[in-house]
């Protein structure tokens, strides 16, 4: 990669101190900076997408039909993902001239790309975007942010470093219901909280063994691994990596950042966390599957709030209680007691949240705009750091002390240490 490119971030920064900022759009595509002729509009904004899975191809949709997005290249490591990926490009461009690559690094080599989407594995996420970042690309990536704590700090320090636009797929943020909820919560509604729960379904019936077999044609599994060790194909690629602590943690991390996200929207406290964690879970003895079948976590905030986050027992989604009533939301409901709460007006000089009708529309106009999305880096981060704890908290069998500001577990190394995995040669952050 050649170092000495410069980027359409470096590009605005150093210009604008030349001509002053008014001098400038908000928003200078690829073509500008005399990257690989392309006719498109000055507003165009050139994307590729890595990871054409099945949450992948959904976002690669949202994504293609906004106003002023062209696609241009798909990457994955699974041949049969890719030629759908292409297909849908290639539909909407009426072409046939969407780029293939199995490797994103090929891919950063392009000087045409203004934004990329990614949608991997979750051990992948952490490598593939900051990859993405140091090229200068504005990135739209899926939750879990990271695999790690460490792997989310690495990747929020290069999004700030490299200035790029990033948004975390948690897209319950952009829903009305659950800003609604928030602001409720914020402005007292419920009254002082002292409690969250969250509910969240833990993946039981994808428990089932899977034998090794021949790696499928097509798929490049070595590099599927990645960053993780090297073991036999099993058919896992595509879902059941999740049940597996080299690719995820099940639901605790695939759901949970979801709700925890919100949970933690409502108590004002999404660039922080706790400073508490302990909890239980039941994991698998036999078999390939590693993560919790049954899992119950409780942390506490330091302004003394606490957060259940469970798989059974609570109401799914966020419930703030607090000492006149409480808030539930959840995906497609929002319930309160007392009900009348759901319709209290929102006054102007009371806390109004980020207003964002759209996910994917929200990236797009971040992009142009260069303000921060409704789920930038730091906050995808944080509300990913919450499950994470919990892991570590499931996988020491003990209560754990969190510096929320440090981001360590204080004089504990044995914590500490579970903050990163090792990572299998080339791959690192």
């Amino acid at each position: 990669m050649n170092d000495k490119k410069i980027n359409r971030r470096q590009f605005i920064k150093s210009t604008s101190a030349l001509l002053g900022a008014a001098a400038l759009p908000m928003f200078i595509p690829a073509r500008a900076l005399g990257r690989d002729g392309h006719t498109a509009p000055s507003d165009r904004i050139i994307m590729a997408s890595i990871g054409l899975g099945g949450q992948g191809r959904v976002d690669l949709r949202n994504l293609i039909h906004k106003d002023g997005v062209q696609f241009v290249a798909v990457c994955d490591v699974d041949r049969a993902n890719l030629m759908r990926g292409k297909s849908i490009v290639d539909a909407t461009n009426d072409n046939e001239d969407c780029a293939l690559y199995s490797d994103f690094r090929e891919l950063f080599l392009r000087t045409d790309l203004d934004a990329v989407h990614i949608a991997t594995p979750d051990h992948w996420h952490g490598v593939a975007a900051i990859a993405a970042a140091k090229v200068g690309l504005d990135i739209y990536s899926q939750k879990p942010l990271t695999r790690t704590i460490r792997e989310g700090r690495a990747l929020c320090d290069a999004v700030e470093q490299y200035n790029v636009i990033f948004q975390t797929g948690t897209q319950q943020r952009s829903d009305e219901r659950f800003r609604l909820a928030c602001e409720l919560v914020q402005n007292g509604r419920v009254g002082k909280v002292h409690s969250v729960t969250v509910g969240i379904p833990a993946g039981k019936a994808a428990m089932e063994p899977h034998p090794i077999v021949p790696v499928p044609d097509g798929l490049n599994w070595d590099f599927w691994l990645g960053p993780a060790p090297k073991v036999p194909y099993r058919k896992i690629a595509h879902y059941s990596w999740r049940y597996i602590q080299d690719y995820g943690f099940g639901g605790l991390t695939d759901w949970g950042v979801h709700h925890i996200d919100i949970a933690q929207w409502g108590l004002g406290e999404d660039r922080s966390g706790p400073v508490e964690v302990e909890g239980v879970g039941s994991i698998p003895k036999e078999g390939m599957f590693n993560v919790p079948i049954d899992f119950n976590l409780n942390y506490k905030y330091k302004n003394g709030v606490h957060l259940n986050v469970a798989n059974r027992g609570n109401k799914g989604g966020a419930t703030w209680v607090g000492d006149k009533g409480w808030v539930n939301v959840s995906r497609g409901q929002i319930s309160a007691e007392p009900a009348s709460i759901l319709h209290e007006w929102i006054a102007p000089n009371e806390i109004h949240l980020y207003d964002s009708k759209d996910h994917y529309q929200n990236f797009v106009d971040c992009i142009r705009s260069r303000k921060e999305t409704i789920t930038p880096c730091e906050i995808g981060h944080r509300s990913t750091s919450v499950p994470n704890l919990g892991e570590i908290a499931i996988l020491t069998g003990r209560k754990l002390n969190w510096n929320p500001d440090k981001e360590i577990f204080p004089n504990d190394p044995e914590a500490n240490r579970l903050l990163f995995r090792p990572m299998r040669a080339p791959w690192t952050i």
